[in-house]
């Protein structure tokens, strides 16, 4: 039986095993494997919302375990150390419990054919003390670290007699993830008050937004970014543009004119790049932003029987461009990737990737929904906001839900995620 492994239960990975699970597991035509270091999913786009408070991993997340049993696949819990192409086998690091107990030694998988779906992280381009002193969106647990922080200093400002105390957290990175976090940031101080915090309001928050480029949200047309700028500082949001950040300490941004802007809190969300260790593998091709470069199947350029999708996927396009790192490319890479997996076991002649932009959406919380539709969906690029743009939005992660469970189960996590918003608490406390 053919054994297909798939490295990262992100968007596109988790995507990619439905789909496979569907018509070669369920069938007895394929063994497949899904490897991930943690043993929840959440849609990453949604990781800002779980940093601030507003959604519980619990009701949105996707336990593995759970979705392998109902779709017939296996689930191996573990960090991917190692890869032996030539042998066709992926190591797996040592596991271990929270009080360093050793639960299972290093493990070995083998496969006819590997996926590596294994994401991206923040790209601190060796500036020094972000590493040490900042906080990052990049996975679960690394959102749930900063939410346990945001609420010890609301419950601190909380206290503060003076009027004049205020939580100040500094944000770099100007991307979809900064200015999304920082609307969300503005909405939590006010919903505190409500949750045991009377005294909390955004009046007594000061955020920052530092972008090191001429404009917030670069990768996105100017009408979105001008749009998100004016929304954001309506609600009095700090936004440094052309604003170079050179160092971190405890507490402080240093901007490269050696002047420092301070903060309770440091975000880091400025800029991605693939995990460190694709590199030290020493068995693919990777570009500047340490991505695996693939040909047109979506195959890594060293080896047939390795495909990659997802941000850690380098693709360059006709027209020079990468692929960007978004959950649409990786949609639509797990759909490429799905056809030719199925095509290889059927003897069918694979397709060429072709990435397709739909357009880009920049949601501010309760405040403002901005962006653009492209591609198939209007004749040209088309600008939106207010309710269209919200109803967009929630519409990608209603397909994703889809791709995910299947429409029957989706509308029924879809509906219950309704009934929890609106009987649950607007804030988590813990």
């Amino acid at each position: 039986m053919l054994r297909i492994v798939i490295v990262g239960g992100g968007a596109g990975g988790l995507e990619l095993v439905s789909k496979l699970s569907k018509k070669l597991g369920k069938k007895g035509l394929a063994h497949i494997t899904l490897v991930d270091r943690n043993q929840t999913h959440l849609w990453k786009p949604l990781l800002h919302e779980v940093a601030a408070g507003v959604i519980d991993k619990n009701s949105d997340g996707v336990d593995y375990r759970m979705h392998a049993a109902r779709f017939g696949y296996h689930f191996q819990l573990g960090t991917m150390s190692n890869v032996d192409a030539e042998n066709k086998t992926i190591y797996l690091d040592p596991l271990y419990d929270d009080a360093g107990e050793l639960l299972l030694k290093e493990r070995t998988i083998n496969y006819d054919y590997l996926v590596l779906a294994v994401g991206s992280v923040s790209n601190d381009f060796g500036t020094p003390g972000v590493a040490e002193h900042s906080f990052f969106l990049d996975s679960l647990s690394q959102a749930e670290r900063f939410h346990k922080a945001l609420l010890n200093q609301l419950l601190r400002i909380n206290q503060e007699k003076s009027d004049s105390a205020k939580l100040s957290i500094a944000i770099v990175g100007g991307g979809a993830t900064g200015t999304e976090l920082a609307a969300e940031l503005h909405h939590v101080a006010n919903l505190a008050k409500n949750y045991g915090m009377p005294e909390m309001s955004a009046s007594r928050l000061k955020i920052s937004i530092i972008e090191a480029g001429e404009s917030i949200l670069p990768a996105l047309p100017e009408r979105i970014a001008t749009s998100a700028r004016i929304a954001l500082t309506k609600l009095g949001v700090d936004v440094l543009e052309n604003t170079r950040i050179s160092s971190a300490r405890k507490g402080a941004f240093i901007t490269s004119d050696d002047k420092p802007i301070e903060a309770d809190l440091l975000v880091w969300a400025a800029g991605v790049k693939a995990p460190d260790f694709i590199q030290q593998l020493g068995v693919f091709e990777t570009n500047r932003a340490q991505q695996i470069l693939v040909n047109k199947h979506l195959q890594s350029t060293t080896c047939e029987t390795i495909f990659v999708l997802g941000d850690c996927c380098g693709f360059i396009q006709d027209n020079g461009k990468w692929v960007p790192p978004r959950a649409q490319s990786a949609h639509q890479m797990a759909d490429t990737v799905a056809a030719n997996i199925i095509g290889i076991v059927r003897g069918n002649v694979m397709k060429d990737y072709k990435y397709v932009d739909y357009g880009s959406l920049v949601h501010l919380s309760k405040y403002s929904t901005v962006g653009s539709l492209m591609g198939s969906l209007v004749s040209s690029s088309m600008f939106i906001e207010g309710r269209l743009a919200r109803l967009v939005y929630i519409s990608l992660y209603n397909m994703h839900q889809f791709a995910v469970h299947g429409w029957l189960k989706a509308i029924l996590v879809l509906l219950s995620r309704k009934v929890s918003n609106i009987v649950g608490p607007k804030l988590k406390l813990h």
